[in-house]
This record gives structure tokens, C-alpha cells and sequence, in this order.
């Protein structure tokens, strides 16, 4: 079971690609300097120790893991610490990873921080792979990452083991008997407790508004009086809270594939439903077939996968679950529809191996059978964030609703509802973030037509969130998750005049 709101390292991976048009990243051999503090800005709790606030950090060369290899010499890597409870900032503290590449030019603006979404994505294994797509703002700007508190090198949670992980394969998603409803969260109650035994006492504490306080402690260590950010997918939501708590402290913020602030869980997973109907409805017409007929085919194989699933080259079976799954990833990017194309021939002809292959690019898994974390992160932070938490009961009345939007992704996303967080051991904090940010500088908010993941709607609703004046709305009629560096010479100039000279659009201004 997996949400999509992320941006999945496959796709990411697609994206760049497809996106890039550069270069390595420069910005000099690792070093041992650190960036001096600054005084607290007006915006930021003055209480913090020094202990946090003087803190040095020591730049060095950047080293692999299992997941992620290291990038070159252009790249330095630094631990911050960072209160394990913001409530109680001289108490007990955590390590947060950070990346950096120096600014290549020498009319340097500052630090600008990304967030690639998940939540539970690694800024720091993403950021080199990203550099090329925003060479033009590594010419005035440090490119800077992390990976927020509980995912990858920061604490992070693996809540289940390789060998579980792929034995739940087997649970139904979209149950239709009481047996399977009951296999399904139990499933979902056992990951929440394997969550809980790695993560102990983090677990109450990696939330988003805890991630934001992380960003302003990561500004004022590096030295930069404003927060220069770059936020894709859940980082929309990430850079809204944190123009919410710190208004004074936003420089110049983008917000790219923006996730809808005024949904609650339900409402997200519905926003999403409609999202991945809507381009899959544009794969369909791209191939020259009916979405309404294309759409029941696509329903009547993953009925028959329910009933049974599908072998493959591997010899691991091609579930229903999967399926969806496998479906999904390539929506993600106009440029990787025609790998759908040959994937649903294939399994229409008996053969999952490609619908297989594209699940597990979206879950992560490599030819050894081992899995990556992003997941287990996701649903820790979301988990704590979501305070709405559906009983099967209700979710099984949302499914009319559900089904109605989409006859491919409803009858999924409806039980995820109460799947996703079943039984969880920590209570939620919000039905919705609050990102109002009166005062604040302006935010430029990318939304893009074609966007499955995040639909553009949210876009909107984000800069009317984020209060008159400081909201500033930028719509792209194309397609995949997210606009810049997929294509559009309009969106990267209209973000790049922004970030390099602070040159604010006109608020609606559409890019087709």
C-alpha cells in the first residue's frame, strides 16, 4: 500500500532526464569551513540556544549509502543538530543530513533550499541529480538539501524488513470479503507498529511543522537573513507551513505541483482519484482510444487480476495491487506513456513483467529485492500530520464517490482512506496545514493542467491560502507532476526572473 502524492525516485529520475540541460554542478572541493550564525530575524523564536544557533558546520565530502550512491567532489555534506522536540529546544537533539554546492558565479544571492516531496524524500540524494535542471540558478545561489528529520540520513525509519515487505504483496488493497478486510488492516496496524519499535520516541515528533522549524534553524546556521526555497509535491505544503510560522523570514519562495491546503485526508485522496483520472484520460486520447472505454478495459483487467493475479517473467506475481501501482508510475511523465502503452499489452496478453517493473520503480525496489525507505518516511510524517482517520465502516461509504471519479484508481483510493493510518500509535495534528502568511514576500505558485499527482486546483487554492499579496498563482497547460524544467521556456523564465532578480509575474499568468 502506498499513497502517490510523492515524487516517486523513479519518476524524479524520468524527469530529470527528460528536464536537464546541463552540466555537472560545480562550487569547489569539500571543505572543513563553516558558515557563520546570524542573529535571529524577526519571525524566529529568540529563545533557541546557542548551542543550536552557533553551531558549526563542518562541510566534507559526501559518502554513499545502499540506497544512493555518493555524488562528486562538487558536493559537501554537513550534520545539523536539531531539537528532537521543538517544544523543548535545549533538550535532547537529532542529526539532520545536509548537502551544499557552492554558487558557480560570483554575484552570489544566497542559500535556496528544495524539498522534493514525499514526504519522505532525500533532498540529499535528489539535489545532484536535480542540479543540472536549475543550472541557471546555481550560477547566483548555493544549492542546498537535506533529508527532513526521519527520512534517509536524518534519523531515518524503516518499519518493516525486505522479506515483509514484499510477503505484503500478497494483501488486498481493495477488499472484497471480510477475510480480506481483515488480512488488509491488520497489515496496516502491523506496519504502524513496526514504525513505532524503529522509530521510538521521533515518531511523535517528525512532523511537518517540525520540519519547518528545521528549515529556519537550517536559514540561520547558514548565515542567510531570508529564506530562498524551492518546494516540489509535499514541499508545497512543507514551504506554506513555513511561510505560516516564519512570514518575516520568506525570501523568495517557489512552490511547484502544489498539494491543496484546504483538503483534509479524504479530500486529498479524492483530489488525487480525479488527478490520475484526468491524465489518464489524456494517456487514453493519446493513443487515439475513448477514456470512458479505455478506462472500463483498463477496470476489467485489474478485475481479473483480483481474482488472479497475473505471472511474470521474475516469478513473482503481478497482483491487482501492483497493477495500480505499475499504472500509476508512468502518469507521473508524458515523456514514459508509451512504457504504459507496452505494459498494459503486455498484460492484456497474459504477461505482467511490465506492470511489475513499473511498480517497482515506484516502490523502490531493486533487482536484489531490496527495498528503499521512502514509504515507510511517508507514512510516518503523514500519519502524524493527518488527524482524520476514517473507520473501514466510513471509508466503505466513501467508495460510491470514489468509483464514480475513477473506475481505475476509486475503488484504491477510497479504502486507503482507512488503510493508510489504521490503528496508528500516535495521533494526527491537523485536519488541514494552516499557510496563511500575512506579511510574508511573495510566493510564486506553479500549477500545472495535466498534473495527476497534485491537480492544479490545489494551486490556487495554495495562493488563496497564503493571503492577497503574498499568493501569486502561475498555471502551465501541460503534463506530469510539476511544470519546471518539463518543457515550458515560459514557466523556467518566469521562475528563474523570480529567483534571479526578483521579478514577481502577474498574478493568473498562464503558460500553454
Amino acid at each position: 500500500m502506498s499513497r502517490f502524492v510523492r515524487w516517486p525516485a523513479a519518476v524524479a529520475a524520468m524527469l530529470l532526464l527528460a528536464g536537464c540541460g546541463g552540466g555537472s554542478s560545480g562550487g569547489g572541493d569539500g571543505d572543513d569551513t563553516a558558515a557563520p550564525s546570524t542573529p535571529a530575524a524577526s519571525g524566529t523564536s529568540s529563545d533557541l540556544p546557542a548551542s543550536l544557533t552557533g553551531q558549526q558546520l563542518h562541510w566534507g565530502r559526501c559518502k554513499g549509502t545502499s540506497d544512493s550512491p555518493a555524488p562528486d567532489r562538487s558536493w559537501q555534506c554537513a550534520t545539523l543538530k536539531a531539537p528532537l522536540d521543538w517544544s523543548k529546544p535545549a533538550g535532547r537533539t537529532i542529526d539532520l543530513a545536509l548537502i551544499r554546492s557552492k554558487a558557480e558565479g560570483s554575484d552570489r544571492i544566497g542559500s535556496l533550499l528544495f524539498n522534493f516531496g514525499g514526504p519522505g524524500g532525500s533532498g540529499v540524494s535528489t539535489m545532484p541529480a536535480y542540479a543540472p535542471t536549475v543550472a541557471a540558478l546555481h550560477k547566483r545561489y548555493d544549492l542546498v538539501s537535506w533529508d527532513p528529520r526521519g527520512v534517509g540520513r536524518s534519523e531515518g525509519v524503516r518499519c518493516r524488513s525486505d522479506k515483509a515487505i514484499q510477503a505484503a504483496e500478497s494483501v488486498d488493497a481493495t477488499p472484497d470479503t471480510p477475510a480480506e478486510e481483515k488480512a488488509y488492516l491488520a497489515d496496516a496496524a502491523d506496519f504502524g507498529k513496526g514504525c513505532q519499535k524503529a522509530a521510538g520516541s521521533l515518531m511523535a515528533h517528525v512532523s511537518t511543522t517540525d520540519s519547518a522549524r528545521d528549515m529556519d534553524l537550517v536559514r540561520r546556521v547558514l548565515g542567510d537573513t531570508k529564506m530562498h526555497y524551492f518546494g516540489i509535491s509535499y514541499g508545497t505544503e512543507l514551504g506554506g507551513v513555513y511561510a505560516h510560522l516564519f512570514p518575516k523570514n520568506v525570501g523568495r519562495m517557489i512552490l511547484d505541483a502544489v498539494v491543496d491546503p484546504s483538503a483534509d485526508s479524504v479530500g486529498q485522496s479524492l483530489n488525487q482519484t480525479r488527478g490520475f483520472q484526468r491524465a489518464l484520460d489524456d494517456y487514453l486520447k493519446s493513443t487515439g482510444q475513448d477514456p470512458d472505454q479505455g478506462s472500463r478495459k483498463i477496470a476489467a483487467l485489474l478485475e481479473r487480476l483480483d481474482a488472479k493475479p497475473l505471472a511474470t517473467s521474475s516469478g513473482r506475481k503481478l497482483t491487482q495491487t501492483l497493477a495500480v501501482t505499475g499504472i500509476v508510475l508512468p502518469l507521473y511523465s508524458q515523456a514514459s506513456w508509451p512504457s504504459l502503452t507496452s505494459a498494459l499489452d503486455k498484460a492484456e496478453s497474459g504477461d505482467g513483467s511490465g506492470l511489475l517493473t513499473l511498480a517497482d520503480g515506484y516502490n523502490e525496489r531493486d533487482a536484489s529485492g531490496h527495498y528503499a525507505t521512502t514509504t515507510h518516511s511517508q507514512r510516518l510524517i503523514s500519519c502524524l500530520d493527518d488527524k482524520e482517520r476514517p473507520t473501514p465502516a466510513q471509508a466503505e461509504k466513501l467508495l460510491p464517490e470514489f468509483e464514480k471519479v475513477s473506475p481505475v484508481f476509486g475503488d484504491f483510493m477510497g479504502w486507503d482512506t482507512a488503510g493508510w493510518c489504521h490503528d496508528w500509535p500516535v495521533a494526527g495534528e491537523y485536519d488541514t496545514p494552516e499557510v496563511g502568511a500575512p506579511g510574508a514576500a511573495p510566493v510564486l505558485v506553479v500549477g500545472n493542467t495535466g498534473d495527476p499527482a497534485t491537480p492544479y486546483e490545489g494551486a490556487a487554492k495554495m495562493a488563496a491560502e497564503l493571503g492577497r499579496g503574498v499568493g501569486v498563482e502561475l498555471t502551465w497547460k501541460g503534463e506530469g507532476h510539476g511544470s519546471y524544467g518539463s518543457g515550458s521556456d515560459c514557466v523556467d523564465s518566469t521562475v528563474d526572473a523570480y529567483l534571479l532578480d526578483g521579478t514577481v509575474p502577474k498574478d493568473g499568468k498562464v503558460c500553454s
